[in-house]
């Protein structure tokens, strides 16, 4: 059996529910907000500002944001997260995403990968700056 990329193991694990509409221009979260939980992108794109807007990138398809939630306790917020069109997210605590690492570790993998190359990518945007 083939491995499943993150996107397929996201959308697996939205077929039982903690799936989330949201319409163009509605905001997700707010900077400064408490947040329990993280969110893949299963159809549309959402763009991600901090610093008052002065910073940003656009999440795509398959792609994971709010994963501070997961991994710091009392977590803020670092910015706002505002659906560029229709999207449907899939909203994953941490009971649910230790839940997919132990059913499909290289999603942990996959995703680590995905957060790595947009990390990549700001860094390559402010040494244009």
């Amino acid at each position: 059996m083939a491995a499943l990329n993150a996107l397929d193991t996201m959308r697996a694990l939205a077929s039982k529910g903690e799936v989330l509409t949201v319409a163009q221009g509605e905001l997700i979260f707010r900077s400064g907000e408490t947040g329990d939980c993280m969110f893949g992108l299963l159809e549309g794109s959402v763009e991600l500002s901090w610093n008052g807007e002065a910073g940003h990138e656009v999440i795509q398809v398959g792609d994971v944001f709010g994963a501070g939630a997961l991994v710091t306790p009392d977590h803020r917020r670092y910015g706002n997260a505002r659906a560029l069109s229709d999207c449907k997210l899939l909203m994953m605590n941490r009971e649910k995403f230790l839940f997919a690492v132990q059913e499909s570790p290289m999603f942990a993998i996959e995703l680590l990968g995905s957060i790595d190359q947009r990390l990549r990518q700001l860094k390559d945007c402010t040494r244009n700056l």
